[in-house]
């Protein structure tokens, strides 16, 4: 938990870029929670850097087809899919089964290891 509050701590201050879609829109409006829905869109809005619209569309789902492929989920193909569009160096999650996932295209990696990686370059 200390990482995720450090990798949102430095996005507020600029030292990280965020990177959002059209598909973390989606995933954020599914948020059976308001509080928690309208906080997700408010940190998003005013932190991104920048935003994959969803007249990017055709080029992601060419890109999570390919993901999917290898038995990633489709909305986790998507999310992985926006991030190379966005062209992210880093894709942060704790999910077990993504972060199996390998790509020349971008680094899927924990909160955790995002930080070290983090601290390595500092």
């Amino acid at each position: 938990m200390e990482a995720r509050r450090l990798i949102l701590s430095e996005v507020k201050n600029n030292q990280i870029e965020l990177v959002t879609s059209f598909m973390l829109d989606y995933e954020n409006a599914k948020n059976r929670f308001l509080h928690k829905r309208q906080g997700i869109s408010e940190f998003m809005s005013a932190n991104e850097s920048y935003y994959v619209s969803e007249d990017k569309n055709g080029e992601a789902i060419k890109i999570a087809e390919e993901i999917k492929a290898t038995g990633v989920k489709n909305a986790d193909a998507f999310h992985v899919a926006c991030a190379i569009l966005g062209k992210c160096d880093y894709f942060i999650t704790t999910d077990d089964r993504l972060l199996k996932y390998q790509s020349e295209k971008i680094q899927i990696v924990t909160p955790g290891e995002f930080i070290r990686r983090l601290e390595a370059i500092e």
